[in-house]
């Protein structure tokens, strides 16, 4: 199944029935009066969180969803039948903006939440609504009302309590494959990963967190470069960061500056992501003489000026993953204690938490403004350069979005 984490969709609810104008005709009754009855109120749209789903797949051809009108009124006080709800199901993690305001409806954050994202038309009243004593044979009806129409986007973030940092090829999924039942995709060669993967850790028989192994991000990420900046807003929900870096790259790089381009590319995306709680995890620590591990680690810590925890582990050799997890479990244990007993705590968490997720948003916003620019063939002011984008730049189908950005 594709992974699809964002699409636009479009929703209409049903309009209101109308009213009926109406009046009472039998035998033997005279002057039977008015007798016409209310319009069916229209359907209403929600959407409701589903555990069993886990991508946006199936809106991505059908975008158009209205929901069924209200029933006109009819004689003898008879209300028209209301129109049907509209139920869509999406993914838990699911944020619903409206397009047009960039106003977030809603987040649903839970299986079962439900949210209304449409109401319909309210209905219209028939000629028995208009009687009086002075009115005795009213002519006036009114027609339903309009259900709302919206345009919205729909994004998904996955929920994990932890989330993996890295460059292609530092060992993410390799860490994933290790700790936990999931068989993401493993290779030697960069962008391995394309979509985000879950993997549940299980520590003792009864405790366990989720990890998210997302595309690996590469110098230049915070602009558009690579894969991994679609995918850097799946780790606004986490917990904690855990930022892999490799000790022995195959291309003979420096491993203290594969650690420091990551550092700057988070801190450009959002600085309060960079804020979140995170530990240094160095990997492949097989690679290298075990004499050169203090040395190595050093050199890296100082680069990074860091003063977190720091691990030493190979995920492919379980070397150290065993201590690192568990020291998770304790970690997440401690943090949701303290959101209990300590509400000053609770209350910053939850702000860095909201500015994580406008900072991303509006990040990812000037991106998408950006491609759109270059696909209407518009000249960004920040490019004075002739434009040379060709119309290769249309959504692929098939696979991930690649964005390209020149120096």
């Amino acid at each position: 199944m594709k992974f699809v984490d964002e699409v636009s969709i479009r929703v209409k609810a049903g309009d209101g029935g109308n009213g009926c104008m109406s009046f009472r005709r039998e035998k033997f009754i005279e002057n039977g009066g008015p007798n016409g009855g209310d319009g069916g109120d229209g359907g209403s749209i929600y959407m409701i969180a589903d555990e069993n789903l886990n991508t946006l797949v199936d809106y991505r051809y059908t975008r158009h969803f209205d929901a069924e009108r209200g029933s006109n009124g009819g004689s003898a006080d008879c209300t028209g039948k209301k129109g049907e709800e509209m139920v869509l199901r999406v993914p838990v993690g699911t944020t619903v903006i409206d397009a047009a305001t960039q106003e977030i409806i809603g987040d649903l954050t839970k299986a079962g939440q439900r949210l209304l994202v449409a109401s319909g038309g309210w209905h219209g009243l028939g000629n028995t609504r208009f009687k009086s004593s002075t009115n005795r044979a009213p002519r006036q009806t009114s027609p339903g009302k309009f259900g709302d129409q919206r345009d919205l986007k729909l994004e998904l973030k996955v929920l994990a309590d932890v989330g993996l940092l890295g460059l292609p090829n530092a060992g993410k999924s390799t860490f994933i494959r290790s700790v936990s039942a999931a068989k993401p995709k493993v290779a030697d060669y960069p962008f391995t990963t394309l979509v985000p993967n879950l993997g549940v850790v299980s520590v003792d028989r009864w405790k366990s967190f989720v990890v998210a192994d997302i595309p690996g991000l590469i110098e230049g990420a915070s602009d558009g470069a690579g894969l991994g900046i679609r995918f850097l807003k799946h780790l606004a929900r986490t917990r904690l960061l855990l930022h892999l870096v490799d000790m022995a790259p195959l291309d003979e790089t420096s491993a203290p500056d594969a650690a420091e381009v990551i550092v700057n590319e988070l801190v450009k995306f959002s600085p309060s992501l960079a804020e979140r709680d995170r530990w240094l995890v160095l990997n492949k620590c097989d690679q290298i003489l075990e004499e050169e591990h203090e040395e190595r680690v050093k050199e890296i810590v100082d680069r990074l000026e860091w003063t977190g925890p720091v691990y030493v582990i190979s995920a492919i050799s379980k070397l150290g993953t065993e201590a690192l997890c568990r020291d998770i479990m304790r970690y997440l244990e401690e943090r949701n204690l303290r959101i209990v007993e300590d509400p000053v705590y609770a209350r910053e968490l939850a702000e860095l938490d909201q500015n994580i997720e406008n900072e991303a948003r509006a990040q990812l916003q000037a991106l998408d403004d950006a491609r759109t620019l270059r696909r209407t063939g518009v000249k960004s002011v920040l490019d004075p350069e002739e434009d040379v984008w060709g119309d290769d730049d249309e959504d692929d189908e098939d696979g991930p979005e690649i964005i390209y950005v020149r120096d």
